[in-house]
């Protein structure tokens, strides 16, 4: 028997495929799983984060403990993480899922520095006001970079470090920076041997958008203050479950039926919905792993998200009524991990009396229920991926369940999963513009070309 810690529920798409059609797209689904454990497929030479749960030694995250209590010892009470895409999205959607939603006007959070983010954008306004917060704490920071060049974080970590160096002296700053890099290379790699920094690597075999188990996720998530072995532990089971083989495969159920929608029914773009505001970040980074795998060679689904029910007021109008490109996969909590409950009131001028005594997410499950059969009814299918509650065993679980779909989902599709070539254009532009040393040549075609 399969033991699955995500369930998916495809009921949802019944009035909109046919059964034959779905077994057409489940044997090729399953077909798409031989192809991406066999390790037969294109990119596979990218497939370490399969085997990432048991990767984590114990040792290692006793290291991470120690960089923990050393930065405590020292009164660290902000932790800058320096990273784009992958190399921040999901140490960021599990501290924000796990997070008390209002822990910063609390001011309580454990004796846990906080985690704000840097080198995801080039806005001079942002690093500007970062460095406002960065000058009133005691910060320390990890860098997140295989190569140590890539612009965004190269210019926030460049900017960071110097306010460190400065304040700390560079012996004080090496103490306060852990860089998470190649094994062997790169600019990063050099300076953290130079200056002595803690350093962990990023595996040659592990693309950013899958990296979220090993320590670039890891650490920063252990720094918050959250329990990465229950991260590790839901990965592991989950990935467990994901190796058999069969039509009850939750991963090869959500492949199948996506590519199905996308490819015979025309649905090109796909809204992840959550009922809950903790998961709008866990939205992004299924955002950047979709988008980023599949995108490519003129296919793919184009991912988009929705928080629930704020977007019902916002979205809900152009999903119910606008053009019919699109369906829904619903990331359902089962269970809420907080209680209250809605009482009386003898006026009733807010009409809400029939709800005494109700659970404030009975309400919230209700209007999720609504919701799915009015958009149904609108001409929008619904995949539902269920978890029991927002925690990190089951964040784990979530993780690698997409990670592993997604690989499957994309050799269905017949794109790499796991290389993204689109990336580097922009890139060689900026470069150009920017008047980067070996890029005159295109510097001067831009230049006509925009003049």
């Amino acid at each position: 028997m399969l033991f699955i810690m995500v369930k998916i529920d495809l009921n949802g798409c019944n009035s909109f495929v046919k059964s034959s059609d779905y077994k057409t797209y489940e044997t090729a689904a399953l077909a798409a799983f031989d192809t991406l454990l066999a390790g037969s497929g294109k990119g596979s030479d990218f497939l370490g984060w399969l085997t990432l749960p048991g990767d984590m030694k114990e040792s290692e995250l006793a290291e991470y403990e120690q960089i923990r209590d050393s930065w405590k010892a020292k009164g660290v009470d902000l932790v800058v993480v320096i990273g784009i895409g992958g190399s921040y999205l999901g140490a960021r959607c599990a501290i924000e899922a796990l997070s008390h939603s209002f822990s910063k006007q609390l001011r309580d959070k454990g004796g846990n520095p906080e985690i704000v983010f840097a080198g995801n954008n080039l806005s001079e306004e942002y690093i500007a006001e970062l460095m406002d917060l960065v000058s009133e704490r005691n910060a320390a920071c990890v860098v997140i970079s295989k190569s140590g060049t890539t612009t965004e974080p190269a210019v926030a970590f460049r900017i960071v470090k110097q306010h460190l160096e400065e304040k700390y002296d560079r012996s004080g700053a090496s103490e306060r920076i852990v860089a998470i890099t190649d094994a062997k290379k790169g600019a990063l790699k050099t300076l953290a041997s130079q200056e002595g920094y803690r350093s962990y690597v990023v595996p040659d075999n592990v693309g950013g958008r899958y990296s979220v188990l090993c320590p670039v996720g890891i650490l920063p998530i252990l720094l918050a203050g959250f329990d990465v072995r229950e991260i590790l532990r839901g990965a592991a089971e989950e990935r467990k479950a994901l190796m058999s083989k069969g039509s009850a495969n939750p991963a090869v159920q959500y492949a199948a039926m996506r590519n199905l929608l996308y490819s015979s029914l025309g649905k090109k773009v796909e809204i992840m919905v959550s009922f809950s505001p903790k998961l709008q970040y866990f939205a992004e980074w299924w955002k950047q792993l979709y988008g980023e795998s599949e995108g490519k060679d003129l296919k793919g689904i184009f991912p988009a998200s929705v928080t629930n029910t704020a977007d019902l007021h916002s979205m809900g109008q152009f999903i119910q009524q606008g053009e019919r490109v699109m369906f829904e996969t619903v990331l359902s909590v089962e269970k809420s991990r907080r209680e209250v409950k809605i009482g009386s009131n003898p006026q009733n001028l807010d009409q809400l009396n029939y709800l005494s005594g109700r659970n404030v997410e009975y309400c919230n499950a209700m209007a999720q229920l609504g919701t799915k059969l009015a958009h149904i009814d609108g001409g929008v299918p619904q995949l539902e991926v269920k978890v029991e509650q927002i925690d990190e065993y089951n964040l784990g679980c979530l993780f690698y369940f997409f990670e592993f779909a997604c690989g499957v989902s994309a050799y269905t599709l017949g794109v790499n999963p796991f290389d993204q070539p689109g990336v580097e254009a922009y890139k060689k532009n900026m470069f150009a513009l920017l008047d980067k040393p070996g890029y005159e040549e295109q510097s001067a075609a831009i230049r006509t070309r925009l003049a």
